[in-house]
């Protein structure tokens, strides 16, 4: 049975500007792989909510799992919430365990509740919380999408809570092979073994030295981890001749 699949839709402005580097992808893909969920797709799109629900309704229909990040803090840019309501056609307001989980939360660092960390207990109808032991705003699961801070702290302790209660497939193992050569002289050798192994995928990654030395590291990923160091075996043979 093949692998759950997944996609990532990463929201805001200061990512597509180049203000702030995104961390999240590359947790979230290490993570999905470790549980045997295929990440397939990554989107990104600006604070925008025709952008944000158009993404979020073509991924959940595209994808067993979507998950986000950004966009669910207390300021005014703060849209993903609303626009993940009306992505589903459903009510949001203000939930009264949402609300609990921040008044506990700012009641024991004395942080003092007002209207804007309110926002942040606005959650859509039918919606799942998701926990957040780091900052006490939650982020929710509504139909086959997990909204979660665009924070990396917060954001993978939510990626933890999810994934202990998600069923996954088989986790995927890699291995990798160094080789002194280009990509063009390994080329063929590499095409007859994917060829012979459907079951295995294989990337082919060039790199240049400082010094001007040049090679290719070939990744060798499956869900067998007999096969893939056999086929990495095959591959170092093959190469070598």
């Amino acid at each position: 049975m093949p692998n759950p699949t997944a996609a990532m839709l990463v929201i805001g402005d200061e990512i597509l500007s180049g203000r702030t580097r995104d961390a999240n992808m590359h947790y979230l893909a290490g993570q999905l792989t470790a549980h045997g969920i295929d990440l397939r797709e990554v989107r990104v799109v600006p604070d925008q909510p025709a952008a944000i629900i158009g993404a979020v309704q073509a991924l959940a229909a595209g994808f067993e799992w979507v998950f986000t990040s950004g966009g669910i803090g207390p300021t005014h840019d703060d849209i993903t919430a609303d626009c993940i309501a009306r992505a589903f056609d459903v009510p949001i307001n203000v939930r009264d365990d949402a609300r609990q989980a921040l008044e506990r939360h700012y009641q024991t660092s004395g942080t003092v509740m007002n209207e804007a960390r309110l926002r942040m207990a606005r959650i859509p109808d039918g919606a799942t919380l998701i926990d957040n032991p780091v900052s006490g705003a939650p982020g929710f699961s509504l139909g086959n999408v997990h909204v979660m801070a665009g924070v990396p702290a917060i954001f993978q302790a939510m990626v933890q809570s999810v994934l202990a209660q998600m069923d996954g497939g088989m986790p995927l193992t890699s291995q990798t092979l160094t080789i002194d050569r280009g990509e063009g002289d390994i080329a063929a050798a590499l095409g007859r073994l994917a060829q012979e192994h459907p079951d295995l995928s294989f990337g082919s990654y060039p790199f240049q030295t400082t010094d001007g030395h040049f090679g290719t590291n070939v990744v060798i990923r499956g869900a067998d981890p007999g096969q893939v160091a056999a086929a990495k075996t095959l591959l170092a043979g093959l190469v070598s001749e």
